[in-house]
C-alpha cells in the first residue's frame, strides 16, 4: 500500500449481476452500471465487459460529451475514426479516448478470435464537455506494473497502487486498478476519501472490505461513501481477478441520450443536431464511413 496511513476500510453497500446482452452489431456485453441496477455512477456512466467474436463490433458510431477507456484482456480489436485516427489493440492494452466535443469512430475484432475486454465511459464536467478530442494509448508493455509481493500482481491503469502511479492523464480524476491475486493473497487498495467507487469481478471468489463481502464473477461491488480510505481484499482462490474503479464526483446534472451525455436537455438536442449536420465538432461525419467497417461487412 502507499505511504498513506489509512484509517478506515470501506465496506461494499450493493452488489450487481452483470447481465449479458446484444449490443452494437452481432455483440454480446455484460453491462453494470449503465443497466436498470445502477443507472450510473458519478463520474462513471457504464461498465460493459464485451466478448466478441468476428462478424460482430461496433461499426461506425458517435460521441459527445465523455470519455471511453477500453482494456484488452484477450484477442485484438482495431480502432478507426473520422479524424484518420486509427489503432490496434491487442492483450493488455489500453486506450483512454476522450471524445469530448465529438468523436464518431469504429470499434471491431481485429481477427476471428475471441476479443475480450472492457470499456467504461467517464463523465466530463460541464467545462470540459467541448473540449478538442485526445486519445492515450498504452500497449501493454507500457501499462504500469507493481507486484509488491509474490501472488500479487497488479496494473496501475490510472491512478496510483502501492506507492506507484500511472502516467495516464485524467481530465475527470480517476483511478483504474487491475488487480490478480493467488489463493489465500490479501491486498488493501487506498482509495481517496472524496471517490466514488466500485469493484468489478472478472474470475475467482474473493471477500471484499470491511464487511468481507463474498463475490465472484460478472459482479459490480458499490463502495460506501463513510469516509474510508482503502478496500482490502482476501482471496478465496488461485484465479482471483477483479478491477477497483474510483473517481471524483462530478456533482452536475446528466442529461444523455445514447451516445451523447450532456448536461440539460437543450444541450443534448444540440449535440445530435451537430451531428446530424456535421457542425460543431462533426464535421465530416455524415460522409465518413470506416475502411474497417467493410471487414466483416457490417
Amino acid at each position: 500500500m502507499s505511504s498513506t496511513i489509512s484509517r478506515a476500510a470501506r465496506t461494499i453497500t450493493k452488489s450487481i449481476i452483470s447481465r449479458k446482452q446484444a449490443e452494437g452489431a452481432g455483440a454480446t456485453v455484460y453491462r453494470s452500471i449503465g443497466s436498470a441496477g445502477l443507472r450510473d455512477l458519478d463520474p462513471f456512466l457504464m461498465l460493459d465487459e464485451f466478448d466478441v467474436k468476428a462478424p460482430g463490433g461496433f461499426p461506425d458510431h458517435p460521441h459527445r460529451g465523455f470519455e471511453t477507456v477500453t482494456y484488452m484482456l484477450d484477442g485484438e480489436f482495431l480502432h478507426e475514426d473520422f479524424k484518420g485516427h486509427k489503432g490496434h489493440l491487442r492483450p493488455g492494452d489500453l486506450q483512454w479516448m476522450s471524445a469530448a466535443k465529438g468523436i464518431v469512430h469504429a470499434e471491431i475484432p481485429a481477427n476471428n478470435k475471441r476479443a475480450h475486454g472492457l470499456q467504461l465511459w467517464v463523465n466530463l464536467a460541464s467545462k470540459d464537455k467541448l473540449s478538442e478530442p485526445n486519445y492515450q494509448e498504452f500497449p501493454s508493455e507500457k501499462v504500469t506494473l507493481v507486484t509488491p509481493e509474490e501472488g500479487i500482481t497488479i496494473k496501475v491503469i490510472a491512478g496510483e497502487s502501492y506507492g506507484v502511479k500511472s502516467s495516464v492523464m485524467t481530465r475527470t480524476p480517476t483511478m483504474f486498478i487491475d488487480v490478480k491475486l493467488k489463493k489465500g493473497k490479501t491486498m488493501k487498495q487506498v482509495i481517496p476519501e472524496s471517490y466514488a467507487g466500485f469493484i468489478y469481478t472478472l474470475s475467482g471468489t474473493a471477500l471484499y472490505g470491511k464487511n468481507k463481502h463474498q463475490s465472484e464473477a460478472h459482479h459490480t461491488l458499490v463502495l460506501d461513501n463513510e469516509g474510508g480510505d482503502f478496500i482490502p481484499v482476501e482471496s478465496l482462490s488461485d484465479d482471483c481477478h477483479f478491477v477497483v474503479i474510483a473517481g471524483q464526483p462530478i456533482k452536475e446534472p446528466v442529461a444523455q441520450y445514447g451516445p451523447f451525455v450532456m448536461n440539460t436537455k437543450q444541450e443534448l438536442r444540440q449535440a445530435v443536431a451537430d451531428y446530424q449536420q456535421s457542425k460543431n465538432g462533426f464535421e465530416g461525419a455524415s460522409e465518413w464511413v470506416s475502411s474497417i467497417r467493410d471487414k466483416w461487412s457490417f
